[in-house]
Formats: structure tokens, C-alpha cells, sequence
């Protein structure tokens, strides 16, 4: 193993290494989109934050299976397992059939996450594949005793498994307080207990989605397609189960109950949630108008929005933060994770340009060891990109000459920024077209001719104009002993 990566392990609260069979291989699993609308800017957040792991494991030269879900029958409106299927609810009013919302929505995610350069799962695979599956592992909990059938719907019998395991170790519920919190409500009079959950609900006639069961013609519950899927293809153990901080109560609390009632033990080693995304301090929310979807996000089309950002832009916005810390949208920060971006950029062309020296009077291993370190450490990515800039603040003295650097410490950190910005933090440079860009930088270059001769010519009007109009529109010009060179802050 090139490194030892610690991450966070929710359940027991601590830092805990990161172990792995020989030969290396990892199963991830992570919730994916319940596909019924245009994906937005919280959908952004795990699936960067997953992304960045996958990346990094693969080049720790682990064998890694990541699998990511698609929800696409079963999750109701108001998730409380009443109501209409979300999916179904959206294809009644567009009239269209329910699987036709699933793959229109399904293939927008999937471009967006291209766009957001995240790398495609291992297996991605849907619910409503997995139907037989879902209906085995109603059973096994039924025969097992921690389920109860009622009307043809089942449900899980919570304060029955409460009493020999802990329901809510995951989020730190304690079930006396969900009796105490929780009253009976219309329509969920057939279950014991009001924090019940289903696993299997009949359908009523209006609803669309349905399949055939010993119980009734109904659907899966929502939670079971991730007990199933996961242990599916990742083992009845694998290693880690990722998702946003929403779903751990009670998605994901009801996975754990529901792997352990049907098999005997816990399934997932560790579980690594990503926190939220707020708007200028509250959540977002389609009923506050603060909802804004990535598509209009890249086009600027919401009146949130004073300007488009660029895809790479909203993904340097939120490694910027840890990703177990929440994240404050507004124009403000993602206009600053702009100049970032570009100044982390500006600083990569520079180093493209250094000339080597026959000696390095700077030190380069502590940098890479500083930025490993952050990254071993619970994917420490503010502090890893903070360091990255201090490199470039080295590249940068190399550069007017303050500081020297050898012809092979030159290719070894032109090697090291390749690795940490592009293959792992999954950054990558954007061109609008070759040709305009050619043409710009000729314009620039013919300008800086121009002054360059109006110095020597003691035209210092000219020369100061050229700089100083070049300035206003944000290029920033820096004169060299052999001419000039030029950048866009």
C-alpha cells in the first residue's frame, strides 16, 4: 500500500484505519438519486465526495467495487410510507409512463455528473431490477420473526428488534424517545407502531407501479432496495455505505435493522456521510425558491444566480470544505471558489513553463507529505488544497527566480500537481474552443509586443496604457528580464 487512509467511522465516533483484505479489494456502496426530477446542487455533494474516495483508494491500488443505486419505484412523498411513489406522482402529470420519468431523469444525472467529471460506479443498478430480490428479504426477516404482515403489506417490527439490538446506533435515536415523539397518524392505524417501517406495501388500485408478491400486488419499501442491492453485490459484509446526512435517519438506520434481522449481522463496516448544502443559510428548499438545479447552476438560468458558473467551479466550491462540515451556497463563496480555481490553474501553467537549474534550493517531499497527510486524514480536502497553494506560492518564486529548482525535482512536481489536481481531486481544464482561445492569446501576445517595443522605445504613456487597460478586464501582465508573461486573475 502506498498509504494508510483513515476515515471517519460514524458509529463509533472515532478515527479508525482503514484495513483491507489482501489482495486489496474495497466494496462501496452510496445512495444515489431518487429519479424523478433534474438533479441540483445537493445531489453534487455526495456524488463528488464519493467520487474523490474512489479515486483515492484506486490509486492506494486497492481493488475497489463501487456500486451506486438508482431509486426508481418505492420512495413515497412524504417517505413515511403513505402516499404516492414519487416517480409515479411526476409521470401522472407530465402524462407519460412512469419508467419514461425514470430514464429522462436518469440520463440528465448522468450528464451532469459528467460534467462534474465524477467517475462512473462499477455497477449502478436500478430498484425495480431488484424486485425478487427485495421480496426474499421480506421474507427471511418474516420468518426470522422481526416482521410482522398485515392487510398484504409488511412491515418491520422495530420495538420487536429493539429488544435484542440497538435501533438508532447509527444516529444516536433511542427508541423510548420515538415513542414518546411519534403519534398515530391517518392511515397508519394498520401498523403496531406508528415508527414502523414497511417492507413490502400493497397497492392501492391508482397505483401505478406494482408486482406480484405472496402478500399482495404492491412494491418494496423504500429502505429495503439498499440492504438488498448492496449485500447483492458487495457481500453480506462489505466496507463502507455512503450517503448524504439526511439519509441517516431513517434510511439508513432501517438498512442496519434490516440486514441484521435477515442475515444476523451488521453489514457495513464503516459509514461515511457527507453533510449538507445550505443557501445563504437555509436549506434548500423548492417551497423557498432557493432551489437551484445544476443545470441552471452551469447556465446561470435562477434568480439566485448573478452569472453562470462552470462545472469545475462548483466542484472546487465544495472540496473546499471538509466534507462532514456543512457548506454555505450564495454567488459570494462560488465567485471566490472561482479565483481559486483559476489561480490553482494559473499556478499549473506556470509550472508547465519552469526552467530547470542545476540544483533545487527548495524541498519538495515535505509538500507531498503534507499533502498526503491531509488526505489520510478523514479526506482532509480544505487543508490538502490549502497546502497545494503554498506550492504554488513555491512555483511561483521559482519562477522570478527566487527560489531554484532541479531538472529532476521539476518532472517529480510537475508529476505530483498532475496526481493531486487532476487524477485525485478530479479537477480538469475546459476550453471553450481551440480556436478562439488561440486567437485570444495571439491578441494578448501582439499587444505585449507592442508595449514591449514602446519600452524600448522610452514610450513609458504607451507602455503603461497597454498594462494598465489589460488590468481592467483582468489580465495581469509581469514583466521578465527575457520579455513578459501574462495571466487572467
Amino acid at each position: 500500500m502506498k498509504n494508510n487512509l483513515t476515515i471517519y467511522n460514524t458509529l463509533s465516533r472515532r478515527k479508525e484505519k482503514f484495513e483491507a483484505i489482501n489482495p486489496p479489494f474495497v466494496g462501496m456502496y452510496v445512495c444515489g438519486p431518487t429519479v424523478y426530477g433534474d438533479a441540483h446542487l445537493g445531489h453534487a455533494r455526495p456524488a463528488i465526495t464519493f467520487d474523490l474516495l474512489f479515486r483515492y483508494l484506486k490509486y492506494l491500488e486497492y481493488n475497489v467495487r463501487y456500486v451506486r443505486n438508482i431509486t426508481d419505484v418505492g420512495h413515497l412523498v412524504n417517505d413515511a410510507d403513505e402516499g404516492e411513489d414519487k416517480i409515479a406522482k411526476k409521470a401522472k402529470l407530465d402524462q407519460v409512463e412512469p419508467m419514461e420519468i425514470v430514464q429522462k431523469y436518469t440520463n440528465n444525472y448522468h450528464r451532469n455528473m459528467d460534467e462534474l467529471n465524477t467517475l462512473p460506479p462499477s455497477i449502478e443498478p436500478h430498484a425495480s431490477a431488484h424486485i425478487i430480490e427485495q421480496e426474499a428479504m421480506a421474507k427471511q426477516i418474516l420468518k426470522n420473526g422481526f416482521a410482522y404482515e398485515v392487510n398484504g403489506s409488511v412491515y418491520f417490527d422495530v420495538e420487536k428488534y429493539s429488544q435484542t439490538n440497538n435501533y438508532g446506533k447509527l444516529s444516536g435515536r433511542k427508541l423510548e424517545d420515538l415513542q414518546t415523539n411519534t403519534r398515530e397518524l391517518a392511515g397508519q392505524s394498520e401498523k403496531k407502531n406508528p415508527f414502523d417501517f414497511a417492507l413490502w406495501k400493497k397497492a392501492e388500485p391508482e397505483h401505478i407501479m406494482r408486482w406480484p408478491s405472496e402478500w399482495s400486488n404492491g412494491f418494496p419499501g423504500w429502505h429495503l432496495e439498499c440492504s438488498v442491492m448492496s449485500t447483492k453485490y458487495l457481500g453480506d459484509k462489505f466496507d463502507i455505505h455512503g450517503g448524504g446526512l439526511d439519509l441517516q435517519f431513517p434510511h439508513h438506520e432501517c438498512e442496519i435493522a434490516q440486514s441484521k434481522a435477515a442475515k444476523g449481522e451488521d453489514a457495513v463496516k464503516y459509514w461515511m456521510h457527507n453533510n449538507l448544502i445550505t443557501i445563504e443559510g437555509q436549506k434548500m428548499s423548492k417551497s423557498l425558491g432557493n432551489f437551484i438545479t445544476l443545470d441552471e447552476l452551469f447556465s446561470g438560468k435562477h434568480d439566485k444566480l448573478e452569472k453562470a458558473y462552470n462545472p469545475m467551479v462548483v466542484r472546487f466550491f465544495i472540496l473546499q470544505a471538509h466534507y462532514r462540515s456543512t457548506l454555505d451556497f450564495s454567488n459570494k463563496a462560488l465567485q471566490a471558489s472561482e479565483k481559486g480555481l483559476q489561480r490553482l490553474f494559473n499556478g499549473l501553467e506556470t509550472l508547465k513553463k519552469l526552467k530547470p537549474t542545476a540544483k533545487s534550493s527548495i524541498e519538495i517531499n515535505t509538500l507531498k507529505e503534507k499533502c498526503f497527510k491531509a488526505l489520510n486524514d478523514d479526506l482532509n480536502t480544505p487543508i490538502l488544497i490549502a497546502h497545494l497553494f503554498d506550492g504554488i506560492k513555491m512555483i511561483n518564486q521559482i519562477n522570478t527566480d527566487d527560489e531554484t529548482i532541479s531538472k529532476e525535482d521539476l518532472k517529480e512536481l510537475q508529476a505530483f500537481y498532475k496526481l493531486m489536481v487532476f487524477d485525485i481531486l478530479g479537477f480538469k481544464v475546459e476550453k471553450e474552443t481551440a480556436g478562439s482561445d488561440e486567437k485570444f492569446e495571439q491578441a494578448v501576445n501582439l499587444l505585449l509586443n507592442i508595449r514591449l517595443e514602446a519600452k524600448k522605445n522610452k514610450d513609458f504613456a504607451t507602455s503603461d496604457k497597454i498594462r494598465d487597460e489589460l488590468n481592467k478586464i483582468g489580465i495581469i501582465v509581469k514583466d521578465k528580464k527575457d520579455g513578459f508573461e501574462w495571466e487572467i486573475k
